[in-house]
């Protein structure tokens, strides 16, 4: 298969926050897939074929008289990805347990090593939303649980999942790279009880887990929770991230409708991860 072509946005951003973070939330929705932040702003990348001259014209934080954001973009080829995320990715540390890292960083002496090779996927736990996922799986009981990561990027929530006791784990994304990323993240971390699928919630048809990790935009958790809830297990548990704090309502009522209940809340800035039991 041949591999796509990416448009790279390097955008500067005076102040960084929280303009950075809604910028993010804004080219999410407009299609951007991979987010890179530094000192400067963020550099954001879409597939060629999901590019258009006007894709800038729905991001309303570029139009705002409170921030300056100036940018530039480039035709990227894949395979210059790895170049470019090695200049910015540093291992982070969760709760001190948890170190996502590079192959390239050293061991760590912490309970749980994750080594993930990002390239164009996204999730590597410095984004507040999987840092907060981190946490959950942290703090909440995966043992012998079966487990679906809906969304899964890179596949590091799985992979932790996998890690701290579940025993059967589904890793989907519609995204053909992340798909492919997650085989090799993975492999990379020796997990044997991990199956990564290509596609989106129609693979979800009589499938059923004690519980759904779902860390993707707030329309998407919106459309699909009705097939999370079809897929959880009695007393299942369902967690959710990748949405603002002004999203909450809106997902809680959703979640209320499917006799789900909120039971755990963690923000992390703007951002929020709940969980959500029936």
């Amino acid at each position: 298969m041949k591999n796509p072509i990416y448009i790279g946005y390097e955008f500067k951003v005076e102040p960084l926050q929280p303009a950075t973070e809604i910028l993010i939330a804004e080219l999410g929705y407009a299609g951007f897939e991979s987010f890179v932040e530094d000192s400067e702003g963020v550099t954001a990348y879409i597939q060629k074929e999901d590019w258009n001259a006007f894709i800038l014209d729905d991001i309303q934080i570029l139009n705002s008289e409170e921030f300056k954001i100036t940018y530039e973009f480039d035709e990227i080829e894949q395979t210059n990805w790895n170049s470019e995320w090695e200049k910015n990715f540093n291992p982070i540390v969760v709760d001190d347990l948890v170190t996502v890292r590079a192959p390239f960083h050293d061991k760590p002496d912490t309970k749980f090593d994750l080594i993930i090779e990002p390239k164009m996927s996204f999730g590597t736990g410095h984004h507040e939303t999987t840092h907060m996922m981190i946490q959950h799986i942290l703090k909440n009981d995966f043992k012998n649980k079966s487990v679906l990561d809906m969304g899964c990027g890179t596949g590091v929530l799985a992979i932790l999942a996998e890690k701290v006791g579940a025993t059967k784990l589904d890793a989907i994304d519609i995204d053909n790279w992340c798909y492919l990323n997650s085989l090799e993240n993975v492999e990379r971390n020796d997990c044997e009880h991990i199956s990564v699928y290509e596609g989106d919630v129609k693979l979800l048809e009589n499938k059923h887990y004690d519980t759904i990790i779902a860390n993707i935009n707030r329309n998407i958790l919106l459309a699909d929770i009705p097939s999370y809830t079809k897929c959880l297990n009695a007393n299942g548990e369902l967690y959710l991230s990748g949405f603002y704090e002004e999203d909450v309502s809106l997902l809680e009522d959703l979640c209320n409708k499917h006799m789900l209940k909120l039971k755990e809340t963690i923000k992390r800035g703007d951002w929020v991860s709940l969980k959500f039991i029936n």
